[in-house]
């Protein structure tokens, strides 16, 4: 009965992981009704139900919870173990789950699938972009890249770069409204402030100069006009003359270089999370994931994204215009 009950597992590691039969059938390459029909027989073996269906959701019962903590971990190294057994000589193959940020995965890391796909033809990246923290292991995904990622047990992270975060408007706005000069100017000013999607409160700036410690570190106040969760949207914003806000450079460098905006009090800024690459940290990690890591890790090092995301006022890669004094 054990062995035929394991049959089983996949179907519902799958459905679990999902969160639907149908994606879980896409998953494992059968119908729908084979999935359902498959945990079925599972549930029937135990004894117990897994799942509480709905037409409209799948969610785990506390048996089916338990059961998937128990067995998800062991039963995809076990699949791990027999798919590297498959590779033969070290060909990594098979689809790969990756969650990016929307902006910094489209425009940074996208364009490293090409050389990525010539040197290992046999993975298929299967992208997301969320614009949210998502839970690797419960979501099933293989690779996260992103910031701020909390570091729990089973995961493990690789820096790919340092983020620096600073003041910016668009010249159409300071010619009307004039240029700060010092931090304490921005409580005349229009900002556009950002709200913390993890949160849900408002990001302070707590702004830093080149001098370093605390007395380089002040509480800037801005007078609020609108509050945005995007910071694609808030970059957007920005352009189009709405006011002052705190971008980080990855969102912000674009718009920089085609001169739509421009730093304001240039020797001041923000520091926050990296960007990293994330991945679960179980032994037996997958030929595929550890060929894009480390495809990712050395393509982000070649690209110079840590210098770039990182830069100072006075190292940063874009044309002196770009600086409102």
């Amino acid at each position: 009965m054990h062995i035929e009950l394991i049959s089983h597992l996949d179907a519902f590691v799958a459905s679990a992981d999902e969160g639907s039969f149908s994606a879980a059938a896409r998953r494992l390459g059968i119908t729908p009704p084979a999935v359902s029909k498959s945990v079925a027989r599972l549930e029937s073996g135990l004894g117990v139900r897994l799942f509480q269906r709905s037409t409209r959701s799948l969610s785990l019962t506390e048996e089916g919870e338990r059961l998937y903590r128990q067995v998800r971990t062991p039963w995809l190294e076990i699949g791990d173990a027999l798919a590297q057994s498959q590779e033969g000589a070290g060909k990594p193959a098979g689809t790969l789950k990756v969650s990016l940020a929307p902006t910094v995965g489209r425009r940074y890391f996208v364009p490293m699938l090409s050389s990525f796909l010539e040197r290992y033809p046999d993975i298929v990246p299967d992208l997301h972009f969320d614009n949210r923290q998502v839970d690797l292991i419960a979501e099933g995904f293989d690779v996260a890249i992103g910031g701020g990622m909390p570091l729990t047990e089973g995961l493990v992270a690789r820096e790919l770069a340092p983020v620096r975060i600073v003041l910016v408007a668009a010249p159409s706005y300071l010619d009307r409204h004039g240029t700060p000069q010092t931090p304490t100017d921005l409580a005349r000013h229009r900002g556009l402030l950002r709200r913390s999607i993890a949160t849900g409160r408002l990001t302070p700036w707590i702004l830093r100069n080149g001098a370093g410690g605390e007395r380089g570190e002040i509480v800037a106040n801005v007078r609020p006009v609108t509050v945005m969760d995007d910071p694609e949207a808030l970059a957007t914003a920005v352009a189009c003359g709405l006011g002052i806000a705190m971008l980080p450079l990855p969102h912000a460098l674009p718009l920089l270089q085609s001169g739509e905006i421009v730093r304001v009090l240039p020797e001041w800024y923000a520091d926050t999370r990296p960007i990293s690459i994330y991945y679960s940290s179980r032994k037996l990690l997958p030929a595929k994931v550890r060929a894009f890591v480390d495809h990712v890790v050395e393509a982000a090092a070649a690209a110079g994204y840590g210098s770039l995301f990182g830069a100072n006022s006075l190292t940063l890669a874009v044309s002196s215009t770009s600086v409102r004094k």
